[in-house]
């Protein structure tokens, strides 16, 4: 550096500002502030705004954000434009007031906010920034226009300087025009247009903008879908602090989706984000819980996530702790705590949670209002071709949930939905059947019954073959009725066991066979089977599968007798007493 500058810089303000300017390419911060310091006392505008940015980032000289907005307001009084658009910024996020000194990061869409923010004063400098041709007070003047206090918003003129702001290079002009042309996508130039905003604003490392443009390079919408770079975006906008990013960084992890997978590392960024207040990131963790993987599941871990995003709305993790609290799965099983979810849920449009809410409301839980909301939730779905709302419509009207029950007008609408329903067509097999809504016809009603068991269906497969047994609706066919009991009753259905046991047990066109018979009786009395409670005593005490066990039997018949079976009584007067009373009657 020459020896004239240092002297000119001494006593030139202009000079100063040039020396200043020279001692900090040169690295000597402390230097260029004292050079800076005579230029802005001369009252140069570049030298106070320039003497704002030092206070406030701390170059050479301690953080002082006071001082820093002080000539910060000095340069922007005399017209700098760089230092109107840095206050409007300042004025927005609440850093023009107070005491506290900080350091300074701009940023139009983030940042946390340490004061109320100054909606006037912010507008007020961003109008003067942005009519002097500043694309950083267009931002600015652009989201206070469309995103400030009602009286100051106006649309079309924010669209103008967002556009404007966008034309100047400014990434938040840029992520602000992307959001205008979104209002309207459909055409393919708005598309191309948007996307290339949206593109330039993430180059530029706006973490807002990297989050969107990933999901656009994600979803493969207006761009071709490169999973691998959305996923750096999210990663990117992630380690900016960025929730929403963070979350979709986690989930891309989790499920190696456009990166190779790592779930340890994902589930530290959802929580991560979740932690931040992101209510899906925390239905995720929780998800993560509730499913277990290497290790089993921790339901009470799992309930605590679901809590964090069910009191931020979100519906999928209120549905999901409602089912936590139906079952007592790591929390407290309680059926109106559960009601309670559901019906959020419900509310926020999750349309399993309209059913298990109406699964509750069958089982008396609930309340009227209840049943009365579910009941038109499922009425003005179905009136509109939801044939699976036309199917809870139609149990609803059949139960009486929410309406007065009307079996002719629920035979209707279950009739509607069984041509796409499964449940539809065993409800309304049944309804034939029995000739409620409708005239009884056993032979349609088999038909749709047997719809519904070939493809699986429990309740199906079990009246199905008990119509066999019978002949009701077509022919006899034992051999059947046995396969569609033992296909229910492998799958947990207790009535199917006893149905098994009975038919093996003799009696059935069928071989018998007295030991599986027994092997079925007693998986239906260990859930509390009350007739396979008695059979089952029955066997034992009359050696009749080749084991006999008084003291077992009697055990089994006490239960059936305790579930009001008399003819479990009997069968236990008939006992030898136990020996005990024969010990003591004995000895009398």
């Amino acid at each position: 550096m020459r020896l004239a500058d240092r002297v000119l810089g001494r006593f030139v303000p202009t000079a100063a500002l040039r020396l200043s300017t020279q001692l900090a390419e040169r690295g000597d911060t402390r230097g260029a502030f004292t050079a800076l310091t005579r230029a802005a006392q001369a009252g140069i505008p570049e030298a106070e705004y320039r003497m704002g940015r030092a206070y406030l980032e701390g170059a050479g000289v301690p953080p002082n954000r006071p001082q820093g907005v002080r000539w910060m307001e000095k340069a922007a009084t005399q017209g700098y434009v760089e230092a109107q658009a840095l206050l409007a910024t300042l004025c927005l996020h609440g850093m023009a007031v107070g005491q506290t000194d900080a350091g300074f990061s701009a940023g139009l869409f983030g940042g946390n906010t340490p004061a109320e923010p100054d909606y006037v004063a912010a507008a007020k400098w961003a109008r003067r920034a942005a009519e002097g041709g500043s694309a950083e007070g267009q931002a600015v003047l652009g989201y206070l226009l469309t995103s400030g206090p009602e009286d100051l918003r106006n649309q079309d003129e924010a669209d103008q300087w967002y556009k404007r702001s966008a034309a100047g290079g400014c990434p938040q002009g840029q992520l602000g025009y992307a959001l205008v042309l979104a209002r309207n996508a459909q055409a393919p130039d708005v598309q191309v247009e948007l996307v290339s905003n949206l593109r330039q604003a993430a180059e530029k490392g706006l973490a807002t903008a990297l989050f969107l443009y990933g999901m656009v390079l994600d979803r493969g919408v207006g761009a071709e879908q490169d999973r691998a770079a959305a996923a750096q975006c999210y990663r990117q906008a992630a380690e900016k602090g960025h929730r929403s990013g963070q979350a979709r960084w986690g989930y891309a992890l989790m499920e190696g989706v456009g990166v190779e997978r790592n779930a340890v590392e994902g589930e530290s960024w959802l929580r991560r984000a979740a932690l931040a207040g992101d209510p899906e990131a925390a239905a995720l963790v929780g998800d993560i819980y509730a499913k277990g993987g290497s290790l089993p599941p921790n339901y009470a871990e799992a309930a605590m996530w679901f809590q964090r995003a069910a009191a931020a709305n979100h519906r999928g993790a209120a549905r999901a702790l409602g089912m936590l609290h139906l079952t007592g799965a790591g929390v407290p099983r309680d059926q109106e705590e559960a009601a309670r979810l559901f019906r959020l849920s419900a509310e926020g449009g999750d349309r399993q949670a309209h059913v298990d809410l109406g699964n509750l409301l069958l089982k008396g839980q609930g309340d009227e209002q209840d049943s009365i909301r579910t009941r038109e939730w499922f009425e003005q779905a179905a009136a509109s071709g939801d044939l699976i709302a036309a199917f809870n419509f139609g149990v609803c009207l059949a139960e009486g949930v929410g309406v007065e029950r009307n079996d002719r007008k629920a035979a209707e609408w279950l009739r509607r939905a069984a041509d796409g329903v499964v449940n539809a067509q065993y409800w309304y097999g049944r309804m034939l059947v029995e000739g409620r809504g409708v005239e009884a016809n056993p032979e349609e009603g088999r038909t749709w019954i047997t719809r519904a068991a070939d493809v699986g269906m429990i309740e199906a497969e079990v009246m199905l073959a008990d119509m066999m047994l019978g002949g009701r609706g077509g022919s006899k066919d034992h051999p059947a009725a046995l396969v569609l009991f033992r296909k229910a009753a492998e799958r947990g259905h207790v009535g199917a066991m006893f149905a098994v046991a009975a038919m093996l047990g003799g009696g059935h066109e069928v071989p018998m066979d007295r030991p599986e018979a027994q092997i079925w009786f007693r998986n239906a009395a260990e859930r509390g089977h009350p007739h396979a409670q008695m059979m089952l005593g029955r066997y034992l005490a009359r050696n009749l599968a080749g084991e006999q066990n008084i003291e077992a039997a009697r055990i089994w018949l006490q239960r059936a007798a305790a579930q009001g079976l008399q003819d479990a009584k009997a069968d236990l007067a008939a006992l030898p007493p136990p020996p005990e009373e024969q010990q003591q009657a004995a000895g009398d």
